[in-house]
């Protein structure tokens, strides 16, 4: 008699669960905190998420008439900035697996006057339903640690890039700096839970949030699997001690 095949599994922060369970726990998270979603981003970095989302708008390099794709887009901070670099020639599609987080981004842009050049889509990173070659630069701010397969989600993000086009991966990542350490724990695993128990009466959200940044790669790991599914010149560059990384590639 043929054994059966172990069931495969995944981690959803420190703990480990079914692999198609994830994205349900994931959207629970998300629909959890959407509403106060900006306010505890300002309260966790303090404020400094808006100067590594600045860095990598920067490094994007957006040219009116370019089409861009922001996925996991959450409340929409990237697309809102490159929205106004490419101008009304060009096209910014947010995607986000979760509708609350979509419905909370599409809900800003009407509010800052951005229409036209702005559309929305309800995806999954890992099979996004656009034709390939599509997209000049491709971008993922601080969502492709909750995604349950992340190898495959760079698959996708690949193969929507035209030729010449560039992914920029921006992601809390692992510290460079060993004396912080103690005290980036003690903050992590103590102050910020505390504050999203404060702020938007979710606790467990936030120990998964901070549990999934000690989860996700390493800044040469994630080099290394961009580069395995086909990106090149892949480079990264660490924000504030490694807290933060962003990593570049692209597809020739």
């Amino acid at each position: 008699m043929k054994a059966s095949s172990p069931k495969e599994t995944t981690h959803f922060g420190y703990q480990e669960i079914p692999l198609q369970e994830k994205a349900g726990r994931v959207a629970q998270v998300f629909h959890s905190v959407a509403n106060r979603y900006d306010l505890m981003n300002d309260l966790m970095s303090a404020g400094l998420h808006r100067l590594w989302k600045r860095l990598t708008i920067a490094q994007c390099q957006a040219r009116p008439g370019q089409t861009l794709l922001d996925v996991a887009s959450g409340t929409g901070d990237l697309a809102a900035a490159l929205a106004k670099k490419i101008g009304k020639t060009g096209q910014v599609i947010l995607t986000d697996i979760n509708e609350s987080m979509l419905a909370r981004g599409r809900e800003r842009m009407l509010n800052q006057g951005l229409v036209g050049n702005i559309s929305y889509v309800l995806a999954n990173a890992e099979d996004l339903p656009f034709p390939s070659q599509t997209f000049d630069r491709v971008t993922i701010a601080f969502g492709l640690r909750n995604v349950t397969q992340q190898e495959k989600a760079l698959e996708s993000m690949h193969r929507v890039l035209k030729p010449g086009g560039k992914l920029l991966i921006l992601e809390f990542s692992h510290l460079t700096l060993p004396w912080l350490q103690k005290w980036y724990d003690l903050y992590s695993f103590h102050i910020i839970p505390k504050l999203g128990e404060w702020v938007t009466q979710d606790r467990e959200s936030y120990d998964y949030l901070v549990e999934s940044i000690r989860m996700h790669p390493k800044q040469e790991r994630l080099k290394g699997m961009m580069e395995a599914v086909g990106l090149e010149d892949v480079t990264y560059h660490n924000f504030t001690g490694g807290v933060v990384a962003l990593h570049q590639g692209y597809k020739y």
